[in-house]
């Protein structure tokens, strides 16, 4: 398992980088964490470390954002804050994306845990008691 540490925003992007350092081959990444703790923020830090040019922004009523990584191609960003149950993630093709082969960050994955692909790997963020946000990863 690994742990990044971000202790304000002036190192995100370090922490970022550390984050695509590791992405190897893996392809599905669960975000997990309380409302405000800076997950949207995060994926942003990751894809503009990718080289993503688009702007990213939280698809809260999109549900789905695709960007362009000059790095790893299409890039997906999910947010199922909104649905209900993992239905209405089947029904937006959730399942096409999630085996496109292509990067896909997902927030509030509880409520499609049943359908997450084996490999999705498990991102959890917490807030500390002096603001640091602690994410580990695995």
């Amino acid at each position: 398992m690994t742990e990044i540490l971000i202790t304000s925003l002036d190192n995100i992007a370090d922490a970022a980088r550390t984050f695509v350092n590791h992405i190897d081959n893996r392809r599905i990444f669960a975000f997990y964490g309380n409302m405000g703790v800076g997950k949207t923020t995060f994926i942003k830090a990751i894809c503009q470390e990718l080289g993503v040019s688009d702007t990213v922004s939280s698809p809260t009523f999109a549900i789905v954002n695709e960007y362009h990584s000059a790095k790893m191609g299409s890039v997906y960003h999910f947010d199922f804050y909104r649905i209900k149950n993992y239905t209405e993630a089947i029904d937006l093709g959730f399942e096409d994306y999630a085996y496109s082969g292509n990067l896909c960050f997902i927030e509030w994955p509880e409520l499609i845990e049943e359908i997450l692909p084996e490999e999705t790997v498990n991102v959890h963020i917490e807030e500390l008691e002096d603001g640091v946000r602690k994410m580990c990863i695995g």
